[in-house]
């Protein structure tokens, strides 16, 4: 009986050390708590849960990452730990996910996610409402305060430095996050868009969103 009692023990142990040893594989690891854990493995173990494997995500409830400037999604990243962002997909999703990152994570992310392949083009709206957007991204609306969204974000919205690409982002994304922008303080750090957000009506918005939506690559 001791024997067994021995033998069971024995394999208990062995149990138990091997699933500690799958748990702290740093290769696999989804402890955001652990800053051993290298940055490109949280992005393929955890964060592709909701952006996808290579930050290009399914739905239009999670923005695109891929090709976005590091340093933008650095700032975005920082501004979600400290819970300075507080539109509602932010703090509902990633003020607990960013709670514990150490800085290299953080810019280890961005910079993951910053080299991977643009998202696609994907067609949203009508040709009509598509032309318009175009106007107003690259023109600008003038008389209303609307200037051209191009000067900041790039003849083709691939974005630079701290403004994000918006280039094959969710039409849908895009659109939320504008009347965001315009009509709350969520967005702190995007307090410079918000004259201009707040000059665009609930139709340029959707135009400007299906126009950037069919910007891929």
């Amino acid at each position: 009986m001791r024997d067994i009692f021995t033998r069971t023990a024995t394999v208990a142990g062995l149990l138990a050390l091997g699933l500690l040893g799958a748990c702290s594989d740093l290769s696999r690891s989804r402890n955001l708590a652990d800053p051993r854990v290298p940055a490109q493995v949280l992005a393929q173990q955890v964060c592709v849960n909701c952006h996808g494997i290579d930050g290009r995500s399914i739905s239009p409830n999670f923005p695109n990452l891929a090709a976005q400037p590091a340093e933008y999604l650095a700032v975005q990243l920082k501004a979600f730990r400290s819970h300075d962002r507080a539109d509602p997909e932010g703090y509902e999703y990633m003020w607990g996910l960013s709670r514990s990152l150490s800085d290299a994570q953080l810019q280890g992310l961005a910079e993951y996610f910053a080299a991977q392949p643009a998202p696609p083009a994907v067609l949203q709206g009508s040709e009509a409402s598509r032309e318009r957007g175009a106007k107003l991204f690259r023109e600008g609306a003038p008389g209303s305060g609307q200037p051209a969204c191009a000067a900041c974000h790039g003849e083709r919205a691939q974005g630079q430095a701290t403004f994000p690409r918006l280039a094959g982002q969710h039409g849908d994304y895009l659109y939320r996050q504008l009347h965001v922008i315009s009509e709350t303080d969520q967005r702190p750090a995007s307090a410079i868009m918000k004259p201009a957000a707040h000059a665009l009506s609930p139709k340029d918005m959707r135009d400007v969103a299906n126009y950037l939506q069919a910007l891929g690559g």
